[in-house]
């Protein structure tokens, strides 16, 4: 390790920033320097005591060796390089994260992704290994979060990537970054591919595909360029630019395509590319498209009824339509889709309408309007006991209406006029009893409308609700694979980020359908905290002729873990083979 430093120039002054770097040696024999600390601009004394702190390591050789301690004379072995060990003398160093690194990558084994990707992420002619620079890439997107900056000067030596890849034991940032340019070319291929493996593997079925839209903000103070736009923010954060995220899933979780969009793209806008896209790339077939309200427009609905192949579809529709529809439900039997659901159909334009009400959702319905109109009531009376002034208490009531939304409505507020004072008098209200009972009616339904028409409402209503599992896949991707917020500006590496991402994904909910047969509560993230316990670390052995023998071995796994390999029918690999050093001079 060294000290490196780099010389900026600001406001005409010339500034030195020290950095401590390391060289390591990758594939090839090529000397990769890693960032391990960055020190900012330090002075003469200072510097000094970096440097006679720091020290340099050398590689070692492999060889096959007969081990014995230095007070025992060992006995004449003729095959073997007889080596005496210093007992008294031996260290443990370097520990690092294994178990989950590894069963990442046996995630990736199972799904033959080297198949797939080894002819497409070729070595380089300096010896680069692409795939491995991926392997790491998206192991590090699944296990922890981060920019390829992070990756690179300090998550990547904290584990056994390099033992479990046998790749160098760091790698470059500008690598890392290189790599990304290299992936979005194969998408569509690649997610073709996934299909037959999930196939093969889970027996995933493709009838119903669930569609949806989220979106992911940028940590950045510039203004957006390219696909990162101001839209509307799924994330809350409507002071960030954004890219929009279209997704299509299988009721089990298992993506099937996606598409990076413009951050202000309207939801209404997307259905008809995607439509021509899943056909062009798997065919026409008779799949039903799941889809929350908003999604499509009526047009869209209207073409896909009329097309020469009917496109069929089922779709979540605003409350407000059942005003309309009330009278025709009326004279319709319930049917029990569900120990606490229940449904009803009519059949109307060409296409059919099910109501459904859940008792459960009634309760969680209910428990939101009550808590939202208590605290609009009291914050009314607080009102009215301060009597403040027109213009605050117009403001206060604009704060009110926010925090209440539509249930401001079920309030009747007599205002004062511009020329009155603020009084119990000239400033009352009162609950509308009309739009009051039509809410509370209505709470814990569902209307849903298709053109499936010889569908029976309880298995219409049991699809519909498999749109919780998009909502699933995006959560995962926010919270387990942190793909927000991005720190990318160019579009494409923009995309290649969020690739990186989604392959993470496939990984876990591969690992989730593995999980899935031995426990329903047993999640990918539970398993994987569990591996993360296993480490590996160097063993030192000091011999008498001033080398050291170095023993690399992970540890063994707890009782729960070894459980876990049993019931996932998975072997831990043999442990690596030792390394000697070179003689001290």
């Amino acid at each position: 390790m060294f000290l490196r430093a780099k010389t900026r120039y600001k406001d005409g002054k010339p500034h030195r920033y020290f950095s401590i770097v390391e060289s390591r040696r990758a594939m090839g024999g090529r000397v990769i320097q890693r960032h391990v600390l960055y020190l900012g601009e330090i002075n003469d004394s200072q510097r000094a005591a970096w440097c006679k702190s720091l020290d340099i390591f050398h590689d070692g050789r492999r060889e096959q060796l007969a081990i014995f301690p230095e007070d025992r004379t060992p006995p004449p072995l003729p095959d073997h390089e007889v080596v005496q060990i210093r007992l008294n003398r031996l260290r443990v160093s370097k520990p690092r994260q294994w178990g989950a690194c590894w069963l990442v990558c046996e995630m990736w084994n199972l799904l033959r992704l080297d198949d797939f990707w080894a002819s497409r992420l070729l070595p380089s002619r300096e010896g680069t290994d692409w795939l491995g620079i991926f392997k790491a890439q998206v192991v590090y997107a699944l296990l922890d979060h981060g920019s390829e900056w992070r990756l690179h000067r300090d998550w990547y030596g904290k584990t056994a990537l390099a033992d479990i890849l046998g790749t160098g034991d760091a790698v470059s940032d500008d690598v890392l970054y290189r790599c990304l340019d290299k992936l979005l070319m194969h998408k569509r291929e690649l997610f073709s591919f996934l299909r037959g493996q999930w196939e093969d593997l889970f027996r995933a079925g493709y009838d119903v595909l669930l569609y949806d839209l989220t979106s992911t903000y940028f940590e950045c103070d510039t203004p957006g360029s390219g696909k990162r736009k101001r839209g509307y923010s799924r994330d809350k954060r409507p002071d960030c630019v954004q890219v929009v995220i279209a997704l299509i899933v299988t009721p089990e979780g298992f993506p099937l395509a996606y598409e990076v969009l413009d951050g202000n793209t309207s939801d209404r806008t997307t259905l008809p590319d995607f439509l021509q896209k899943i056909e062009n790339q798997y065919g026409k077939a008779n799949r039903v498209w799941v889809m929350d309200r908003g999604v499509p427009t009526e047009k869209i609905l209207e073409d896909m009824r009329n097309a020469t192949t009917p496109v069929s579809y089922l779709v979540g529709t605003p409350r407000g339509k059942l005003t309309s529809l009330e009278k025709a439900f009326l004279d319709k039997p319930w049917e029990i889709a569900k120990n606490d659901v229940l449904v009803k159909i009519i059949e109307e334009d060409g296409e059919v309408y099910v109501l459904a009400k859940s008792r459960g959702r009634f309760h969680k319905e209910k428990a939101m309007r009550v808590r939202k109109l208590r605290r609009l009531w009291q914050h009314l009376k607080e009102l009215r006991e301060q009597c403040p002034s027109r213009d605050h208490l117009l403001m206060k009531i604009g704060v009110a209406k926010k925090e209440a939304g539509r249930l401001f409505s079920l309030v009747n507020l007599k205002i004062p006029k511009p020329d009155e004072e603020v009084s119990p008098e000239t400033f009352s209200f009162a609950f509308n009893a009309a739009k009051y009972r039509a809410v509370r009616n209505r709470e814990g339904s569902y209307l849903l409308r298709s053109n499936l028409k010889s569908e029976d409402p309880s298995i219409l209503w049991q699809q519909y609700i498999q749109l919780t599992e998009i909502e699933q896949v995006f959560k995962e991707l926010k919270s387990d694979m942190a793909i927000r917020p991005i720190y990318h500006q160019c579009d494409q590496r923009i995309e290649s980020h969020i690739f990186v991402a989604f392959m993470a994904y496939c990984l876990q909910v591969t690992l989730k359908h593995k999980l899935k047969p031995l426990a329903r509560g047993l999640t990918p993230r539970t398993v994987l905290e569990k591996f993360a316990a296993i480490q590996m670390v160097d063993v030192h052995l000091p011999t008498t002729d001033g080398r050291h023998l170095i023993l690399s071995r992970y540890t063994e796994p707890e009782d729960d873990a070894q459980l876990l390999l049993h019931e996932m029918k998975l072997r831990l690999p043999s442990q690596p083979p030792p390394k000697i050093t070179n003689p001290n001079p």
